[in-house]
């Protein structure tokens, strides 16, 4: 094994045992039994296993950021761009569930590396940038820009976080979940949000067949209680204007 495939293989088995045991849950010793090495082998490529998890923590941190970078860049649209910034950090959770179990916990204080809130800094800032000039264009006041940048990658975040351990539902129905609640906001949440624009645009066909429907309904209903109310008060009328009758 050369030295660049040593190092690849510690790094392997560091990523795995920080991942389940965190820093200071895993020793040196246990990073070189399980890669069949002495433990001077870990301290000449690493200088020890805190130079060894700050090289992992940086990988996945470069990782996720050039990730969530490219799907922000990749789409003209607005919803396009959250979509797939919401969807690149699930794929991203479900292929590297170990790097992501690794980044969400405060990195060690002694290696000098990001941590996960740094991470969601550095994205929220490019959030920030593209919702500024949206901003910009639709008149609105950009100095809120931050504050909704924040808002929608913490969301993304905290739902990834939880999505790791539940892993239901799958990631593109999450994702749409995710953008449904952001782009729609409460009062007008899609019933069956979609990624797929074609999808939901027959599921708005869909729900206008069906307000059409409820709408008629409704105006039947109202024409009917209408006519059964005149025919009352005609009735009403008619015992009022009939003549006593002499005894």
């Amino acid at each position: 094994m050369t030295g660049k495939e040593r190092r690849e293989q510690l790094l392997d088995i560091g990523r795995t045992l920080f991942a389940e045991r965190g820093l200071d849950g895993t020793s040196v010793e246990e990073i070189a039994s399980a890669a069949g090495v002495s433990k001077p082998v870990v301290y000449e490529h690493f200088g020890g296993k805190e130079g060894l998890y700050a090289v992992v923590v940086d990988r996945e941190f470069e990782k996720l950021l050039r990730l969530i970078t490219e799907s922000l860049n990749s789409a003209t649209h607005y919803r396009g761009k959250l979509e797939k910034a919401a969807l690149a950090l699930l794929e991203y959770i479900e292929g590297n569930p170990d790097g992501f179990r690794i980044l969400v916990r405060d990195s060690h204080g002694g290696t000098g590396t990001g941590s996960y809130a740094s991470l969601l800094s550095e994205i929220a800032g490019e959030v920030e940038y593209i919702l500024a000039q949206e901003f910009d264009r639709h008149d609105y006041d950009d100095k809120f820009a931050p504050l909704y940048a924040q808002s929608l990658v913490g969301m993304v975040a905290m739902t990834g976080q939880w999505w790791l351990d539940v892993r239901k539902p799958r990631r593109e129905e999450v994702a749409a979940h995710i953008v449904n609640l952001a782009w729609n906001g409460i009062s007008g949440l899609e019933p069956r949000p979609s990624l797929d624009p074609r999808q939901r645009r027959k599921e708005m066909e869909r729900q206008e067949k069906r307000a059409e429907k409820a709408a008629a309904k409704a105006e039947k209903a109202e024409e009917k209680a209408a006519a059964k109310a005149e025919k009352a008060q005609r009735k009403v009328r008619g015992e009022g204007d009939a003549e006593p009758q002499e005894g």
